[in-house]
């Protein structure tokens, strides 16, 4: 058995790449839903940071299904 370490190489990267991504467009979304609370508690709006914030999560789900996906298929 031979393992193709460059092969073995590039998934890793690509692993880790991908999961910095994710876990920073879900920590904008969570900073986004922050700053609706503090808008609310002056008693401004936020309107757009909700949208940022329920975009960031939609953009993880679409991941975690695009991933899913290439597992099943």
């Amino acid at each position: 058995m031979k393992i193709d370490w460059a092969a073995l190489g590039s998934v890793f990267g690509v692993s880790l790449v991908v999961t910095v991504a994710l876990v920073a467009l879900f920590t904008l979304g969570i900073v986004g839903l922050s700053r609706r609370e503090r808008a609310a508690a002056q008693g401004g709006s936020a309107a757009l940071a909700v949208t940022g914030a329920y975009a960031c999560f939609a953009a993880c789900a679409a991941a975690v299904a695009y991933g899913i996906s290439l597992i099943i298929v």
